[in-house]
């Protein structure tokens, strides 16, 4: 299972090298950090030209080599301030954060984001550095690991992580958790999930929906529903509507979605909240074949509705809205999705801000507004794109209840999130995720390769609902 522990935490009883002591500086305290140190690491320090800008690092020397370090924050408040820690320390080293003008939560998520690495394959490329994990910081812990977890589901190859693979990733998971689990496939898949089974026909391996449902400790029967649906296209050749060579290299990541819904899940029931929630995972690979939907097919669907396939490389939405449609038919108190769906929310938001929809009603904008808010407060930012009803109409088909795709050139994110509405129950609190999946360079905290956009405040909204629930 990609379900690995945090090895850049060094446990203080066991710890095998004396830890090494690291002051995290601005600009503005550099005076007073100065003034506490011996006078000729005062010196050196000066003499560096360090000045605590983010990310600069000053060695401090001792008489038996390194004595501690200086880190530079800046005025950065985010946890990516300590993430080029791990990298930039002496290798063997194990840190020790000392108290300082930030959050100590923060620093010590900073520090494992950066010391990430995609190891599967081959030996870790860089010596990186550990830290000594600092007390009351399990959030930051549980944050980390779950995007450990979804940047390993993203960056597996298309050939070691197929439908079948995502399909046992998830069921492990919630087996991992006391949850019940499932995998649909077959006979069954086609005629529950229609839309789904004819995206994933084309390829040699088997579609499959994988889903499960948990119960935190505290949570009754009647406990608030919180239901995750995730896309989980192992592969997008494009389908017969097929991608050139250069838009199929990153195409792994085209299950980014059902791994940020996994991560998600595996927060929420490590902290145990008290609630019900249900995850559904469509397991597929979109793949040229005499079996693959072809151009101007007509799908079922499991809501109902008829869709003329317009474009086979707009197959996401496909996926999803099976999933959509059963899940919102069980009342949630929350319903969530998330999809690398277009490259439209890339050409508005680029590569870091995933595009958020929510319905425009009081409930709609409650929850938009919660997601927009702990994303700007967790430094994992969101940005809302509305539901234009206006463009409603641009899915329209001659001959089936709609079009996977709009007869506009334009609003291709907008349009594929109302494609997913028409499937959603009115009336339930949902929210959609156009996700990137991916950093396209490294940057502190932020290795080259998949990505996990949103996770964060994506937990702290579920966990903010429900403690509105509760008190009301």
């Amino acid at each position: 299972m990609l379900d690995r522990d945090l090895d850049c935490l060094a446990d203080p009883a066991s710890a095998d090298v004396a830890p090494l002591s690291v002051w995290s500086v601005r600009p503005d305290g550099l005076v007073a950090a100065l003034a506490v140190l011996d006078p000729a690491q005062a010196a050196f320090v000066r003499a560096s030209g360090f000045a605590a800008t983010p990310g600069q690092l000053a060695l401090l020397p001792g008489h038996d080599g390194i004595a501690g370090a200086l880190l530079g924050l800046g005025e950065d408040r985010t946890p990516f301030a300590h993430g080029g820690l791990p990298a930039a320390l002496p290798k063997n080293t194990i840190a020790r954060l000392e108290p300082g003008d930030f959050e100590m939560d923060a620093a010590a998520l900073g520090f494992c984001l950066g010391a990430y690495q995609y190891a599967a394959h081959a030996a870790p490329q860089r010596s990186m550095s550990k830290l000594l994990a600092p007390g009351g910081t399990d959030a930051a812990r549980s944050a980390a690991r779950a995007t450990w977890l979804v940047r390993d589901l993203i960056n597996m190859p298309a050939n070691h992580l197929g439908p079948a693979e995502l399909a046992d990733a998830t069921r492990a998971l919630g087996a991992a958790f006391g949850a019940a689990v499932q995998v649909v496939d077959g006979e069954r898949l086609a005629a529950e999930y229609p839309a789904l089974a004819a995206v994933g026909r084309g390829s040699a391996r088997a579609p499959l929906m994988a889903s499960f449902t948990w119960r935190g400790s505290a949570a009754g029967p009647d406990a608030p529903l919180v239901s995750l649906c995730g896309k989980g296209v192992c592969f997008d050749s494009g389908g017969y509507d097929l991608k050139p060579s250069a838009g199929m290299l990153r195409m792994k990541k085209d299950m980014g979605g059902a791994a940020l819904m996994l991560g998600l899940a595996r927060m929420v029931m490590q902290a145990d909240l008290p609630l019900r929630l249900a995850v559904r995972i469509g397991c597929v690979e979109n793949m040229v074949s005499g079996a693959a939907m072809r151009p101007l097919d007509v799908l079922r669907t499991r809501r109902g509705l008829t869709v003329e396939v317009g474009n086979t490389d707009a197959e996401g939405r496909l996926v999803l809205c099976d999933l959509l449609a059963e899940a919102s038919d069980e009342h949630p108190a929350l319903l969530l999705d998330a999809a690398t769906l277009t490259g439209a929310a890339r050409a508005a938001l680029g590569p870091d801000l995933p595009a958020l929809f929510a319905p425009h009603t009081v409930e709609g904008d409650r929850l938009a507004e919660t997601l927009l808010t702990e994303g700007a407060a967790c430094a994992d930012p969101l940005w809302r794109l509305p539901l234009w009803p206006g463009y409603d109409a641009w899915l329209g088909s001659p001959i089936a209840d709609l079009s996977n795709v709009s007869t506009k050139p334009t609003a291709g994110a907008i349009t594929a999130a109302l494609f997913l509405q028409r499937f959603v129950a009115p009336g339930t609190a949902w929210a959609h995720l156009d996700t990137y999946a991916w950093n396209d360079q490294t940057r502190p905290g932020r290795p080259e390769g998949g990505e996990a956009l949103g996770l964060r405040a994506l937990f702290l909204t579920v966990k903010t609902l429900n403690d509105v629930n509760k008190a009301e």
